[in-house]
């Protein structure tokens, strides 16, 4: 995304948000004298110049005043302020702030020369600061500043040896200035924009392998929009009741958090993207607000901010039906993502109503059930289509992706799952029709749209059939995609690998690159069995003979299971679920692994084929309203189609709250 589309993005963000009313009630803020905690959420832009300077090993420097940088951001916040009576506000604040998820946005300066480049990447960037206001019925005018922190990492790569040479980390310390206003809208809500100017004096690093050094100097300037919610007694007096009228919203937040790890297994020799043989475990933790903003008559804004950090075993690689859904890609610290942000509009077509409840990507309320939705903006694709009733989501059901997802469904996504397109949907009390365009990768596994939508692009169609045999419901969903990409093809990756000796079907791959159709279909059925027992079941394919651009290097699976309702013995908010999955790729698929191919989840640097199996059983405790505790034990027959690897089993516990 460029730098102008990021910018706009964020101003939007800014300005839709803080032009919202109050959720539940309008409530008429005074001021008042006293003091309170208050901890919140931001999301801003940063931009900014760098001076770098980087002096190789025979003397040349490469050197630049003025290089621009910039990017999305989004953190937290936390602090303590008192008013005196006369309107006096003073407060200190302390706030982390993450990059965007892009791997351009976390890198700060890059010099060159003849003999190597060196970057400078930031992991964080935290403030304590001094506020001073003045307290005038809702508004507070402030200003700002105190000290700053960024962690960074060095880097360079010598270009006559191939050598990397950098450090772990690195704590730089400058100063911080700024202002904001802050609008307490709410007895216990307050929103605001501010901006901060951050100061990185000169700085540098020597590289030990090299007699290179790298010296930087940054002046950043941030703007950004926070929400913040405030603890203990506060005052407010309610005007009216529940508003769900135009510029009315609802705020909704969860966390996740998911440890996993398996013993060791039956290994031979381990690949680039094996399943480590000596066993492995990681850690992987999410937290996302939703917020949703009514803005006319079936309108509607979504907007889903998310920090994603951790690790998938084995980096996410060594199984085709990876056995974490809530892992992404390797993020030592906390990313930034704007997933979701989209515009909805509902054409009632009169008759009967249904009462919708509030949830994620959700605003309570009534809708006709007789309908035509329209979506767009960004947002995952599966929020739309292959839904299940019992196997939907890994952050509170199944983790494994070829469980909780349709295998063969290379959706359109970036690398960490999201795209933006447009989607309409027709619904009837029995029936609905859906189908949706959306942008797709510009390769495979990248974060970088391509741009060309009208050649390059992703379809999806989707009909959903309801019914109810013996007063049961049920639900069948049978989806057809095709995508048009820049990828490579697998069997004319094989072919240049054998007439290049030393090279691998990996090697050659990129050399085949060009734009190729890939398609496919899955079938998805839930159905009620009793009150507390429900089973599922689906079926997915693709073509096979291109990359995978999106999800994970399944060209068939089947997939089923059931999913029990704790009431059967006294525990109403838990559930048991067990399923299983057969998953397997095509011919082409297979031989360009054999022959050395990297997919995007498997690729051992040979291969022993056979399917890939798949059996999940989990547990979900209820501890309280909105928290859940899960013990998930999962066993992966022949990971990444390998006969000689394997089998491996999956420990898992996973914490949700949701709120």
């Amino acid at each position: 995304m460029t730098s102008f589309a990021r910018t706009a993005q964020g101003l939007a963000i800014a300005t839709l948000i803080a032009a919202v009313q109050p959720a539940e009630a309008q409530t008429e803020v005074t001021s008042r004298s006293g003091g309170s905690f208050y901890a919140g959420a931001h999301v801003g832009f940063m931009f900014g110049d760098v001076a770098a300077t980087l002096s190789d090993p025979i003397g040349i420097t490469s050197q630049s005043a003025g290089s621009p940088y910039s990017a999305l951001f989004g953190g937290v916040q936390g602090g303590w302020e008192y008013t005196f009576p006369s309107r006096l506000m003073l407060g200190i604040e302390a706030d982390f702030s993450f990059p965007n998820y892009e791997d351009a946005s976390r890198v700060l300066s890059y010099r060159a020369t003849p003999t190597g480049y060196a970057s400078e990447e930031y992991e964080w960037l935290a403030t304590l600061r001094g506020r001073i206001g003045l307290a005038t019925g809702a508004w507070t005018p402030y200003l700002t500043g105190g000290v700053a922190w960024m962690s960074t990492r060095y880097s360079r790569i010598d270009l006559t040896t191939g050598n990397e040479d950098g450090n772990p980390s690195n704590i730089r310390v400058g100063w911080t200035a700024g202002a904001g206003l802050d609008w307490r809208f709410d007895s216990r809500w307050s929103t605001r924009i501010e901006y901060l100017y951050t100061d990185f004096n000169l700085s540098g690093f020597l590289f030990g392998s090299f007699p290179s050094r790298y010296d930087t100097q940054y002046n950043l300037h941030r703007v950004r929009l926070g929400l913040n919610y405030r603890f203990g007694e506060v005052e407010g007096k309610k005007t009216r009741a529940e508003d769900r009228g135009p510029g009315s919203f609802e705020l909704r937040g969860q966390t996740v958090f998911v440890f996993q790890g398996y013993p060791p297994i039956r290994a031979p020799y381990d690949g680039l993207q094996s399943l480590p043989g000596a066993g492995q475990s990681r850690e992987t933790w999410g937290t996302s607000g939703f917020l949703g903003i009514r803005l006319w008559e079936g309108g509607a804004l979504y907007y889903n901010p998310e920090l994603m950090q951790g690790y998938g075993v084995a980096l996410t690689t060594g199984a085709a039906g990876f056995p974490n859904g809530e892992a992404q890609r390797a993020f030592p610290y906390p990313r930034y993502n704007t997933s979701r942000l989209y515009l909805s509009q509902t054409f009632g077509l009169g008759g009967e109503r249904e009462k919708v409840e509030s949830d994620l990507g959700q605003l309570a309320g009534e809708r006709d059930i007789s309908r035509i939705t329209i979506q767009a903006g960004k947002f995952a694709v599966q929020d739309v289509f292959d839904n299940n009733r019992y196997a939907n989501d890994p952050r509170v059901d199944f983790l494994n992706w070829s469980l909780w997802s349709a295998g063969a469904f290379d959706y359109p996504a970036d690398s960490v799952g999201f795209s933006w397109g447009i989607t309409a949907e027709l619904n009837q009390p029995d029936w609905a029709v859906r189908g949706g365009l959306f942008l797709v990768a510009n390769q495979p596994d990248t974060n970088v749209y391509d741009l060309a939508a009208l050649s390059r692009n992703g379809i999806v169609g989707e009909l959903e059939m309801r019914y109810r045999p013996f007063d049961r419901p049920g639900t069948t969903r049978l989806g057809a995609w095709v995508t048009r990409a820049f990828a490579g093809g697998y069997a004319d990756a094989v072919a240049l690998a054998k007439v290049n000796p030393g090279l691998t079907a990996n090697d050659t791959v990129a050399w085949t690159r060009q734009s190729r159709t890939k398609y496919g279909l899955y079938l998805s059925i839930d159905q009620e069995i009793t009150d507390s027992i429900g089973a599922f079941a689906r079926f997915s394919w693709n073509d096979g003979r291109s990359e995978i651009l999106a999800f994970t290097d399944i060209d068939g699976s089947i997939s089923g299971g059931v999913s029990i309702k704790g009431d059967l013995w006294g525990r109403p908010g838990d559930t048991v679920g067990i399923g299983g999955a057969i998953n397997s790729i095509s011919a082409s698929h297979s031989a360009f692994l054999a022959a050395g191919g990297l997919g995007m989840t498997v690729g051992d640097g040979a291969l022993t084929y056979a399917p890939e199996y798949v059996a999940e059983a989990y547990y979900s405790l209820r501890l309280t309203e909105g928290v859940f505790v899960t013990a998930d034990y999962q066993y992966l027959g022949n990971p990444a189609y390998n006969a000689v690897r394997g089998p491996a089993h999956f420990f898992s516990g996973r914490l949700m709250v949701k709120f």
